[in-house]
C-alpha cells in the first residue's frame, strides 16, 4: 500500500468529502518544497482503493464521510482493523476496533481531521491507529508542522492542538477505581515508566531530557523501547495506555 519514504517530498493524501476543503489543503501543502499531495479521495472506500495504487507517507483523514467513515478507513490503513471493526457511514461501531500495530509493516501514518465537538471520536481514532490530530480550523502552519512531525514519527503529541485534544480526551475516559494493568507495563523499567509519564504530560524528548538530566539521544532510546514493549505504533497510542491503566491521571 505504501513504499518506504524516499529522499523526495513527503507524499500526502487528502481524504475529505468536501472538495473545497481538499482544494484548500492541497494549495497550502503543495506550496511547500518538502511536501506534495499525491492523492485525493472523497470517502473512506475511495481512499482505500486509491491508496492501494499510490504510495503515500501521510494521510489527512476526515472523520465523517459517506460509504466508509474515517475511523474505519484509518483502522484498515494502519492494520488495526479486526473482524467486525467496520463502522457505518457516520461512525456507529458494529464491533470493537481495539488493537494496535507495532508499526513494522504498517500503512501510511494518519492524521485525523477533527473538531472539538467530535471529541468522542478521538480515543477511537487512536485505537484505530491514528498518529495525530488536526483541527479543521487550525492555522496552515500548524497543519504543515503536524504533517512533518507525524512523518518523522516522533513528538506527535507536542503540537498545541493535540495537547488540547488530549486534555479533552482524558476527561472523557471512564473513571476506573482499579484500572486493569496493561501486561506490558510490568515489563517497563522504572526509568521507562518515568519517561512514559512525561510523554503523557505532553513533554517532548528535549524537555524530558532536561527534566531527567539525560541526553536527548538517551530519551529517544527509552521511547523506542517503551513503544516496542507496549506494541504501540507511536507516542499517542503509548500515552493512551498510560491514561487507561491509571499510570497517569488527568490533572495530576
Amino acid at each position: 500500500m505504501t513504499d518506504q519514504p524516499t529522499d523526495g517530498p513527503v507524499r500526502v493524501a487528502l481524504v475529505d468529502d468536501q472538495q473545497l476543503v481538499r482544494a484548500g489543503f492541497r494549495m497550502v501543502i503543495d506550496s511547500q518544497p518538502d511536501l506534495t499531495v499525491v492523492a485525493e479521495a472523497a470517502d473512506g472506500l475511495q481512499a482505500l482503493r486509491v491508496l492501494r495504487q499510490t504510495p503515500v507517507d501521510v494521510v489527512l483523514m476526515d472523520v465523517r464521510m459517506p460509504n466508509l467513515d474515517g475511523l474505519s478507513a484509518t483502522a484498515r490503513l494502519t492494520g488495526a482493523a479486526g473482524d467486525g471493526a467496520d463502522r457505518g457511514p457516520h461512525g456507529g461501531s458494529d464491533g470493537g476496533s481495539d488493537g494496535g500495530s507495532d508499526g513494522a509493516e504498517a500503512g501510511p501514518r494518519v492524521i485525523v481531521l477533527t473538531t472539538f465537538d467530535l471529541d468522542e471520536y478521538v480515543l477511537e481514532a487512536i485505537r484505530a491507529g491514528a498518529s495525530g490530530f488536526l483541527l479543521k480550523d487550525a492555522p496552515p502552519e500548524e497543519m504543515l508542522t503536524a504533517i512533518r512531525t507525524v512523518h518523522r514519527g516522533d513528538a506527535v503529541i507536542a503540537p498545541s492542538s493535540t495537547r488540547r485534544l488530549l486534555g479533552h480526551l482524558v476527561t472523557a475516559l471512564p473513571p476506573a477505581a482499579a484500572p486493569a494493568e496493561h501486561e506490558a507495563l510490568a515489563r517497563l523499567t522504572d526509568r521507562e515508566r518515568e519517561v512514559l509519564e512525561l510523554m503523557a504530560r505532553g513533554r517532548s524528548n528535549t524537555e524530558i531530557g532536561q527534566d531527567l538530566f539525560v541526553a536527548e539521544a538517551t530519551v529517544k532510546t527509552h521511547v523506542g523501547r517503551i513503544l516496542a514493549k507496549l506494541g504501540a505504533r507511536d507516542r499517542v497510542q503509548a500515552v493512551v495506555v498510560a491514561y487507561e491503566t491509571g499510570l497517569v491521571r488527568p490533572g495530576a
